[in-house]
């Protein structure tokens, strides 16, 4: 493990590890991995042996709270275990050639489940990572199930050598104590209908082990050369398995004393169907897999609007000016999100003349794509720049962009396209404080 970075005035900085620092062992255990790190780091006193330039020495490091004070550099993608499988829907079979070579890494790795939430099939997990799992408890972990039916899900999976059967699997972790979060991602024609209510019954039984089971549509591009016959839900597909679940989840709340089963926001938005309310998401424990998200955000912006309303009042009983600007901005969001966020920028009393939420057309991926995240910057660019008048500023989604650097899935920046475009590109995180405050301040 190698410090990337060390804070000031923090244990780690006390202990005098500097970056480029590699720390091999903690309290004398060797470490093969960021998880070993964490795993033997939970002591207030700590003894890191560390190699630096060839030299190998002991600091001696005594936490003080939650973190040591240090970031360590990320693993590489040949150190990632990778996916054998050859799923029908997979995501990254779908990419079109010449992107960046990190777009192409398919991850099968329980390490980056349980850092980060990646859903991981367990299909090919090995002896020895099981037995790892449950000595260090790693929980939640994140698991791609699709279907129970162990056929249908060595069908989904590619067919791939090993066996794809999910349930002994699932058992084992659930007996250990390890809970799991469990997705299906929804074909049309094959895992939907009985398969998708045998799977649920299936699982329920491993709960509260199995803390939920999140339903998602399958994604498609254009550029699906030489891969199976696939389909999207329609809307009255999507309309019929909303009222499906609302059944389930009634069943499931009784019985269970959860909802145990959950829908992703898109197939809400695709149905054009109110949201459930805050409370049926049970906490928004899966919120990053796009199950609440719209909710939560909808909610956060009424409450930021709310507080936004009772300044201006206040500062009218003082005679003095909300500070809000007036000159136009553009929202950039996909299509399937941008009626719902009009409609409550509107509600919210900003002016579509002035906050104009633009919804960019997905060509790169195609119109079966329509969520933000996966914008690039070649469409919202060409889309824009038809528009007469953006306004100061044109607002992009940060979900749309990479971490760290900031660059769309197509490699141009917002650099590229304030350039291209001949206003401020600002990125905006996705809460919406975050938005409010881009349409005053951009």
């Amino acid at each position: 493990m190698t410090v990337a970075t060390v804070a000031p005035r923090t244990p780690a900085a006390a202990a005098g590890l500097v970056p480029g620092d590699r720390i091999v062992a903690v309290n004398g255990h060797r470490l093969r991995d960021v998880i070993d790190f964490q795993f033997h780091t939970g002591d207030e006193r700590l003894a890191l042996t560390i190699e630096r330039a060839g030299v190998t020495r002991v600091r001696r490091v005594r936490r003080r709270g939650a973190g040591l004070g240090l970031e360590l550099v990320p693993p590489r993608p040949g150190d990632i275990a990778t996916c054998a499988n050859k799923c029908v829907f997979c995501f990254i079979h779908q990419l079109p050639k010449g992107m960046r070579k990190s777009l192409y890494v398919k991850d099968d790795d329980f390490r980056l489940s349980f850092l980060h939430g990646n859903y991981i099939t367990l299909s090919d997990l090995d002896e020895p990572s099981f037995e790892r799992i449950i000595e260090q408890r790693l929980s939640p972990l994140y698991i791609s199930v699709h279907a129970t039916d162990p056929e249908l899900r060595h069908a989904l999976l590619g067919r791939p050598r090993h066996s794809a059967e999910i349930l002994p699997r699932l058992e084992r972790l659930a007996k250990a104590g390890i809970r799991m979060h469990a997705q299906i991602v929804l074909c049309p024609d094959l895992n939907d209908g009985a398969h998708l209510a045998r799977t649920v019954r299936e699982l329920a039984p491993l709960h509260p082990h199995v803390v939920t089971t999140a339903i998602v549509p399958v994604g498609l591009t254009r550029h699906r050369e030489r891969l199976p016959a696939l389909r999207s839900l329609t809307a009255a597909e999507a309309r019929t398995l909303v009222a499906t679940i609302e059944e389930w989840q009634t069943r499931w709340l009784a019985e269970l004393g959860s909802r145990f089963v959950f829908l992703a926001d898109e197939i809400y938005l695709l149905a054009g169907l109110p949201l459930p309310r805050a409370e049926a998401y049970e906490g928004f424990a899966i919120a990053e897999d796009g199950i609440g998200l719209v909710r939560r955000f909808e909610d956060g912006f009424a409450r930021a609007m709310a507080r936004r309303r009772a300044k201006v009042k206040r500062a009218a009983a003082v005679g003095t000016r909300d500070a809000a600007g007036h000159d136009a901005v553009t929202v950039v969001t996909g299509e399937l999100f941008a009626p719902r966020l009009g409609a409550m920028l509107a509600e919210g009393g900003f002016d579509p003349a002035i906050v104009r939420v633009a919804a960019v057309h997905n060509d790169f991926f195609g119109t079966a794509i329509g969520v933000a995240g996966l914008l690039t910057g070649r469409d919202i660019q060409r889309q824009l720049a038809t528009v007469a008048d953006l306004g100061r500023a044109v607002l992009v989604p940060a979900v749309a962009v990479r971490d760290g650097d900031g660059v769309f899935l197509d490699d141009l920046t917002p650099a590229d396209l304030a350039r291209d475009l001949g206003v401020p590109v600002n990125v905006v995180e996705p809460t919406p404080s975050a938005l409010l405050k881009a349409i005053r301040d951009s």
